[in-house]
Parts: structure tokens; sequence; C-alpha cells
């Protein structure tokens, strides 16, 4: 699928959270690919990310490959331990790990088509 592949890991991405209060953050991110069926992304200095996800999961992210675009929209969890943590430690290697964002996806939109993408079952998690 070629939104997975603009997800796969070492991609550059977007990351779009909001505040309780509905105040916007964007971040670009490395993809650490998937694991568990969830897209993990190390957190490592993302102070302002990691305070709106306490306070709203709801999560957006962006993606570029060969030329496409998607939307990508889902729920994230901070993993400070845990087989999540680990795993993104795994795949870190030049920065120091505070968390790991775990994402599940819910929607992906292709952005050039102006098409939702539809995600069989067993995907949306």
């Amino acid at each position: 699928m070629a939104w997975k592949d603009a997800l796969a890991e070492g991609e550059e991405l977007v990351l779009a959270t909001s505040a309780k209060s509905g105040k916007p953050n964007a971040n670009i991110v490395i993809s650490k690919g998937f694991y568990g069926g969830k897209l993990l992304i190390n957190n490592c200095q993302m102070s302002a990310t990691y305070k709106n996800l306490a306070e709203n999961p709801s999560v957006c992210l962006v993606a570029r490959k060969g030329g496409q675009y998607y939307r990508v929209k889902g729920r994230g969890q901070i993993h400070a331990a845990g087989k999540f943590f680990e795993e993104g430690l795994k795949r870190e290697k030049s920065h120091k790990v505070k968390a790991v964002i775990a994402v599940s996806v819910k929607e992906v939109f292709d952005l050039d088509k102006v098409v939702k993408i539809r995600l069989p079952r067993s995907e949306t998690l």
C-alpha cells in the first residue's frame, strides 16, 4: 500500500497535535515504522507535543512519498516504558528517546486524488 510506504521507517512526516484548548502545534518527525499495528514516533525533544497528547490524543500526520501526499488521522498514546518504548529505543540511532508515541491509524486521505482511502477493518486500530 502506497500510504504505508509513506509512513515507513526513516520517512519524514509532519505531526500535528492540539491542546485541549484547541491551540495547535506541528513538528517535523521521523517515522520509526510500524510495530504491533501502530506507527511509532520517538519523542526526543517535543515538549508541546507531549503535553498536547496528554490532554488530547487526536493526531494528524502529513506524509509524502514519491510526489504523493497523504493525510493520516489517528490517536497517539505516549509510552515511557513497555514494548512500544523498547522498540522505539531499538530503532533510534542518534538521539536520546524520552518517550515513544504509538499512533493508531483511523483514517487515511490521499491529498493528490482527493479521496479517502478505505482501510481494511484489520488496519483500523
